[in-house]
């Protein structure tokens, strides 16, 4: 039978629900919750408990509590500020449009989306090798990739609102203006490059780079013989870009210094995939269906390749590890869709462009681009360098390769991603981030249940093994609930709670941030417990004695 008890601690009333349970030849008393520190709050508390109670033992039954809540790009942005995620940069003096700064728990949710992509496809990979390019290099590589001559936005101001925006070329005449959703009538119309140019040394210049991926090509022949590559193979790289957006907008959407996650896929275009392409379902939406107004459809990839929609084996393969990826880090899969490039949008280097788009609050955009180059680039920068770019395929015969896949896609997009899926409330009302444990900021806080000398020597003994290997935080301040809810709002999956039973015991408390579930863990399992509810490797329930 289940009981209150009440214990002084440093003058102050804490109740606690205990139960005797009687082991061999003796009775055992185990504490089975904290229930506040008044009377009245235990009772209620403890009704609540005792129904989930059934057969002396709690239900394992694990319930997502939790409901998924809309937030606009603005109320996001206002979020994100708040609580230390993202600020605009230089914001002490008004901002500058289209740079932001990543804060305390930005900058850790951004490593940990950078990280998980490289281990999923260059480490977890043979077939896929990572650079880390400069973001200056000799102008000749922006003249021969097409860039220095081709690489515009044309600049517009709206008859109706006067404001500024940008279309592409294939736009003009076709689109409203973005902010007023006025008629086609645009006035001031020009093209802006968007490429930064800067000096470098005395005379001489250079730009920024607007993307990765060129870096890839003019070291191809060097990792590939370095790292010993045979076709297939794929150079990886993460790092920043700049374009001089004309209108940079919505939060980090459309930004003048952001970072790419991309991959180059080099093959023998007369090989087929290695892969099987897969049954995962996606939303499509080809350009015959938006040349004759059709809705997007869902569809398997599988059947996309088979019903030639996405022709190339090996685009449509990489299209689906994309969408994988997001999927198996907790995104809506719901709210993705492929979008084809129709003709007159194409990229001067690109035979087919599928975009992987996301439903946001401020309608369907691109997530990321994946193209099929051909062999353009490399092409490119044998006829300006004079180097012979070909290698040897698996026939013996000196080709250059194709790009028949180049998954690129903007970092800060991504985050934007999980960042909206994630967005939800609790019963209460109160924001819950339900991030996937691998890209929470915080693994783990740690909370000795009152400041106690014996409690605070565990926890701060718990603090200093975890954080060897996990970044968690140690938190004394305020009741559980506010502690728990702090942390919840800023996404930390595990709360670790040091009690009177774990002076007695050596075991903690760990909470689960989605179900409010609890479980009961040896000190001495704690660090590979928490290892194995990150990575995935176990259940909550089945991770300790369940509690809760």
């Amino acid at each position: 039978m289940a009981f209150i008890v009440k214990k002084k601690i440093n003058g102050k009333d804490y109740y606690y629900l205990n139960e005797n349970k009687r082991v061999g030849d003796k009775v055992k008393t185990k504490t089975l919750a904290y229930l506040g520190k008044t009377k009245k709050d235990a009772e209620k508390k403890k009704i609540e408990i005792m129904k989930k109670i059934k057969g002396g033992e709690v239900e394992r039954k694990v319930e997502n509590k939790l409901k998924h809540e809309e937030i606009s790009i603005e109320g996001l942005a206002n979020f994100c500020k708040r609580k230390g995620f993202v600020y605009q940069s230089a914001d002490i003096y008004g901002g500058f449009a289209g740079f932001w700064d990543f804060g305390h728990l930005g900058v850790e949710l951004k490593n940990n989306l950078k990280q998980n992509w490289w281990d999923y496809f260059v480490r977890q990979r043979e077939d896929v090798v990572g650079i880390d390019g400069s973001i200056i290099t000799n102008p000749k590589v922006w003249k021969a990739s097409g860039h220095e001559d081709s690489f515009s936005d044309v600049f517009v101001i709206c008859k109706k609102c006067k404001k500024t925006d940008k279309v592409d070329k294939h736009e003009i005449g076709k689109v409203k203006c973005s902010f007023c959703d006025g008629e086609i009538d645009w006035e001031n119309i020009k093209e802006i490059k968007q490429m930064f140019k800067t000096n470098v040394g005395g005379d001489s210049f250079a730009y920024l780079r607007p993307e990765t991926a060129q870096l890839i090509f003019t070291n191809f022949k060097y990792v590939q013989e370095n790292a010993r590559m045979k076709l297939p193979f794929g150079i990886a790289q993460i790092g920043k870009s700049f374009r001089n957006e004309i209108a940079p907008r919505d939060f980090l959407f459309r930004l003048r210094e952001f970072e790419q996650m991309e991959i180059e896929y080099f093959v023998d275009p007369f090989e087929s995939c290695l892969y099987k392409i897969g049954d995962t379902e996606i939303f499509i939406y080809s350009e015959e269906m938006q040349k004759t107004k059709k809705d997007f459809v869902k569809m398997k990839f599988s059947e996309a390749h088979k019903k030639k929609i996405i022709k190339a084996d090996w685009h449509v393969y990489w299209l689906e590890q994309m969408f994988l990826w997001f999927v198996n880090l907790g995104a809506n899969p719901n709210n993705f869709r492929l979008r084809q490039h129709i003709n007159d949008e194409k990229s001067h280097y690109a035979v087919d462009t599928w975009d992987l788009e996301y439903n946001f609050p401020f309608g369907w955009k691109e997530l990321q681009g994946i193209a099929n180059r051909s062999d353009f680039d490399l092409t490119q920068h044998q006829k300006y360098s004079g180097k012979d770019m070909r290698i040897l395929n698996n026939k013996g015969e000196k080709i250059i390769p194709s790009v028949v896949a180049e998954p690129s896609q903007g970092v800060e997009r991504a985050f934007l991603v999980f960042m909206f899926d994630a967005y939800a409330k609790n019963e209460k009302g109160e924001i819950v981030l339900k991030l996937s444990p691998k890209l929470a900021p915080v693994k783990a806080a740690i909370f000795p249940i009152v400041k106690q000398p014996e409690f605070e020597k565990i926890s701060e003994d718990v603090f200093n093994d975890l954080k060897k290997e996990f970044n968690v935080i140690y938190d004394s301040s305020g009741s559980i609930g506010r502690r728990y809810a702090r942390n919840d709002e800023i996404g930390t999956p595990f709360c670790i709670t040091i009690d009177g039973d774990s002076v007695k015991d050596k075991d903690v408390t760990i909470r689960d941030r989605d179900t409010t579930k609890q479980i009961r863990v040896k000190v001495s399992e704690l660090k590979d417990v928490l290892r194995k509810l990150i990575n995935g490797e176990i259940e909550f329930v089945d991770a300790g004695k369940f509690v809760k």
